[in-house]
């Protein structure tokens, strides 16, 4: 089976239901989203499956990237897109593993764009963002995006901000930032702001 992303680039997937590819029009809003921050950032994939969300960082001009996902043949299939992708000059690693004992392995690094896309069902929400947050692994000015059933209510992390959140469906994206927006690119700052986007388009607080 295969993918494709930015470019008509083709990936890699796994078959059966070991992993969940973020969806076509999730990935493609994610990206719209941070459209214009990509290029130079370093970027995390947490939870990674085959890789598409980071493959397609690399796409973009990210300088990193780095995996992890618990799967041998998943971490397998990664290092196949990741390889096909990425030029010479761009870095990328994919570490196989438990997600919480891994994060710790990261401290003293930080990132621009974190992805984290785990089972809707799992219970690793709270201590992967903990870990984060612990670990000071996102950027000051970064922001992480965490995919999970529209059904569930993101938790509120001391030390993170929810600044908003997008519903797709049966899907819904909540974005954190330390605390401050800034955009590490242009250097436009503002302070957090917590919305909800539905599929209309309109905005609604959801947390104060």
């Amino acid at each position: 089976m295969a993918l494709r992303i930015y470019g008509n680039r083709s990936l890699k997937t796994l078959p059966g239901k070991d992993t969940r590819p973020t969806s076509a029009r999730v990935r493609e809003a994610i990206f719209n989203i941070w459209q214009g921050t990509i290029e130079g950032c370093r970027w995390l994939d947490l939870c990674a499956g085959t890789g598409s969300m980071g493959a397609e960082a690399l796409c973009r001009g990210a300088t990193s990237a780095i995996a992890i996902e618990q799967s041998s043949r998943a971490c397998a299939i990664i290092q196949q897109n990741w390889q096909q992708v990425a030029k010479e000059q761009q870095q990328w690693k994919v570490l196989r593993g438990d997600v919480v004992q891994l994060l710790p392995k990261l401290a003293g690094q930080q990132f621009n764009r974190i992805y984290f896309d785990p089972p809707y069902a799992s219970q690793v929400y709270q201590p992967v963002l903990e870990a984060i947050a612990s670990y000071q692994l996102l950027d000051s000015h970064g922001e992480i995006a965490v995919e999970h059933s529209c059904q569930n209510t993101p938790p509120i992390i001391p030390g993170l901000e929810i600044c908003h959140q997008k519903i797709y469906g049966n899907t819904a994206v909540t974005f954190y930032t330390t605390g401050l927006t800034n955009d590490f690119n242009t250097g436009n700052t503002s302070s957090g702001t917590n919305k909800r986007e539905g599929e209309n388009g309109d905005m609604e607080s959801i947390c104060n």
